[in-house]
């Protein structure tokens, strides 16, 4: 028999609780309404006429969005899925009579904060407040890239040497040029072959929070975002061997010291002296690895559902800043451990 007594949902969210429910504890951990006055400045749009359906709040959209990424479900099953669990409901404030926005209208959503360019503004606002609590120290930076992929998409030979030409096939029409992505690229990393664009990142080696990014198409290489991650907030700047290159460490900010891997080239291996250098940096830069690992597990998955590179930033944005809030809750003790540390 089913539990209909005035008590069954408060006994329910309490059970829901003793078990460990992760909304709840980001919750807790994070004042979303910090994002309030840029979501509401970005959202603001002058009303044509009087009648029409109130917007929804703001944050609680925001908040959808965070559900998204942290499940990796698309609109309708975050649509579905928050008619469903209480845990979704109970962190967007929401009860059994209200009304939960639909599929059409996250997505619309979405699209108001791409076309408005808040993405970043929202990402540098959080990590404002953890420079504010000393958890982002900058004593050392970990620049590095993932592939984040997208749904592969099928043409014909002479169609893909246009595209990379950066030329749209004129014989497409209108409806095959919104369903086809242009702006992702193939990539290969150890024979394994990538369709999307690339994470760029620059972690704070004390906390394991990304203080930066870039996105790219996934064919650029890791080096040619080396510049534009260090800043001259940083100190120490860590990297594999993949950004060694002539002039790149030359443009660091002054007073920036790099740490980046040693690489051996043809006729010259890697010294024993330089091996040893080595090693030792790989000790403080492997803990990128366990960013993206947290990405690809937690997060499950490092994968969006989009279409040019415009979202894609937005999407790739969202991931990131999504880990950070995860990251910021678990520094400040309200979850638990993470399966990578």
């Amino acid at each position: 028999m089913y539990d209909i007594s005035i008590f069954g949902s408060d006994k329910r969210e309490r059970k829901l609780s003793e078990l460990g429910d992760i909304l709840e504890k980001l919750d807790k951990a994070v004042d979303f309404e910090i994002f309030r006055p840029t979501l509401d400045k970005a959202l603001s749009k002058e009303r044509k006429g009087p009648g029409g359906r109130n917007r929804f709040d703001c944050v609680m959209m925001f908040k959808i969005l965070v559900i998204g990424r942290l499940f990796n479900l698309s609109d309708d099953q975050a649509e579905y899925q928050i008619n469903d669990r209480i845990s979704f409901m109970r962190f967007l404030d929401l009860g059994m009579e209200s009304t939960v926005p639909d599929a059409k209208t996250i997505w619309h959503y979405r699209e108001e904060l791409k076309n408005a360019g808040v993405m970043e503004t929202l990402f540098k606002l959080f990590n404002e407040e953890l420079e504010a609590r000393g958890i982002i120290t900058h004593e050392g930076s970990i620049v590095d890239a993932t592939f984040v992929e997208v749904p592969e998409q099928h043409v014909h030979r002479d169609e893909n040497e246009q595209i990379k030409a950066g030329k749209i096939p004129e014989e497409w029409s209108e409806n095959k040029r919104r369903r086809k992505d242009t702006d992702a690229r193939w990539a290969k990393k150890y024979s394994k072959a990538f369709f999307g664009f690339k994470d760029h990142v620059n972690v704070d080696k004390d906390s394991k929070v990304i203080v930066g990014y870039e996105v790219t198409s996934a064919s650029v290489n890791d080096n040619q975002k080396l510049n534009d991650l260090v800043t001259e907030k940083d100190r120490v700047v860590y990297g594999d061997c993949g950004y060694v290159g002539k002039g790149f460490e030359e443009k660091f900010p002054e007073g920036v010291k790099s740490m980046i891997h040693e690489k051996a080239e043809i006729n010259h291996p890697l010294t024993e002296e330089q091996k040893a250098r080595n090693h030792e940096k790989s000790k403080i830069r492997c803990r990128v690895e366990h960013v993206f690992g947290y990405m690809e597990t937690v997060l499950h998955g490092k994968r969006i559902r989009s279409i040019g590179i415009e979202r894609a930033k937005f999407n790739i944005g969202i991931m990131n800043l999504v880990y950070n809030i995860c990251r910021f809750a678990y520094l400040s003790g309200t979850t638990e451990p993470e399966p990578l540390k």
